[in-house]
């Protein structure tokens, strides 16, 4: 028996024993688990100042994923505080009925199970898919990325020891201790032990999952993410949410990668946001029109359009029209989230009917993509595909539903 496989058997014990619990417990396990992380503030940080010094030839805008600090901690804990605070979807029955037979037929939500993650260097998705899985009431296995191992494990192992001191389940988290591609590949392949897997990272391990799982996957996005200056857009505002949506936090998937504008307010805007962005230290790459409104911005590739640059990077095309745009977002986009700035109501209702992402806006930035900010508490993902769950998943993303169906005697005819 591989290492991985008892971990799944393991994990699978859990489970059964979480979806037993009631509402109160699972809350109690989380604020204790909250508690133990803010207790061993300083264990976290050593291992993560290890991890960090193992990392010094990764580029910067993903060591900003990797750091930690004491704030960093904080939030994590508040976040599975939040979570213990938010409904609990397997408390609650979603509709009843009795059919033309006098069944008494209930549907409510249940656990999915056992939910694997892979992940890369961003130790907070350890508490964030912890604290999700098990208000959820599902086990999960979590494999990270080498970059984030010790931290990842120390996180895991104060988790763990906090859910043991009161009595709960310890295996309803665990964290695979091997980074190698080997270990991914086997748990991609964990069929009859992981329910449901879900990749967080880069496209490429995106699409390495996607392609190569046995086990049914959720796909999460790489985040090709626009925003489209329309004509009828009020210019400081248009600056506002795009300095945002590509500084604020450039590394991350909801993070603003091209900006479209409309030919009219071109040669007034682009100018603007030009200086804007590039005195926060961004380089632009533009179509012709861009380049010949603004010199300084260089020429765009073919292949700048479709990149997710995860770094101070934004590509701009100007264009002639709403449809234009909704075209070229819809062909460039990895359909994750999308911005309108207008003050033309018909234009952003269309904006948001035609474009085919998770996350449509008017008038505001994508970097609000994300569970907290939806009221989710944490998140384990924000998914790119349809079925099953599309955009921040939070709790009722990972339960399933089940048919509970009573009667006195009824047969078939």
């Amino acid at each position: 028996m591989t290492t991985l496989t008892q971990i799944g058997k393991q994990a699978k014990a859990a489970a059964r024993k979480l979806a037993s619990l009631d509402t109160a417990t699972k809350n109690k396990g989380l604020v204790s688990m909250a508690d133990a992380l803010i207790a061993n503030q300083q264990v976290i940080l050593a291992a993560n100042k290890q991890d960090l010094a193992n990392a010094n030839e990764m580029p910067k805008k993903f060591l900003d994923r990797l750091m930690l600090n004491e704030q960093r901690i904080i939030d994590m804990a508040n976040g599975l505080r939040s979570i213990a605070q938010l409904p609990d979807p397997t408390a609650e029955i979603d509709r009843g009925w009795i059919n033309a037979d006098g069944l008494q037929i209930i549907q409510r939500r249940v656990p999915l199970g056992v939910i694997g993650i892979i992940f890369e260097a961003r130790p907070n998705v350890t508490a964030d898919a912890t604290g999700l899985t098990f208000k959820s009431g599902n086990a999960v296995i979590l494999r990270g990325g080498k970059e984030a191992l010790q931290t990842n494990l120390a996180i895991a192992k104060i988790l763990r020891d906090a859910l043991a001191q009161i009595d709960l389940p310890a295996d309803a988290v665990q964290m695979v201790s091997d980074p190698s591609h080997e270990s991914a590949q086997e748990m991609m392949n964990l069929t009859g032990y992981i329910d449901v897997l879900i990749p967080r990272g880069g496209r490429g391990l995106i699409q390495r999952v996607v392609k190569t799982a046995t086990v049914p996957v959720i796909e999460t996005g790489a985040g090709n993410c626009h925003v489209y200056v329309d004509r009828d857009a009020k210019l400081d505002m248009a600056t506002a949410i795009t300095v945002n949506a590509k500084v604020q936090r450039p590394s991350v998937c909801n993070a603003a990668e091209k900006l479209l504008i409309h030919r009219q307010v071109a040669p007034t805007f682009l100018p603007v946001i030009a200086k804007a962005l590039i005195e926060h230290g961004v380089q632009l790459r533009g179509d012709e029109a861009a380049c010949q409104i603004v010199p300084e911005i260089n020429p765009a590739t073919k292949e700048d359009w479709d990149t997710e640059y995860n770094d101070l990077i934004m590509a701009v095309k100007v264009v002639d029209s709403l449809d234009e745009a909704i075209t070229h977002i819809n062909d460039h986009s990895t359909h994750h989230s999308e911005t309108i700035i207008t003050d033309n109501l018909e234009r952003s209702r269309q904006f948001q009917e035609q474009i085919d992402s998770a996350c449509v806006y008017v008038n505001a930035s994508t970097r609000f993509t994300d569970g907290g900010m939806f009221g989710f508490g944490a998140e384990i993902g924000i998914s790119t595909q349809k079925l099953h769950a599309r955009g921040p998943m939070g709790l009722s993303q990972l339960t399933t539903i089940k048919y509970e169906i009573t009667g006195n005697g009824q047969i078939r005819k």
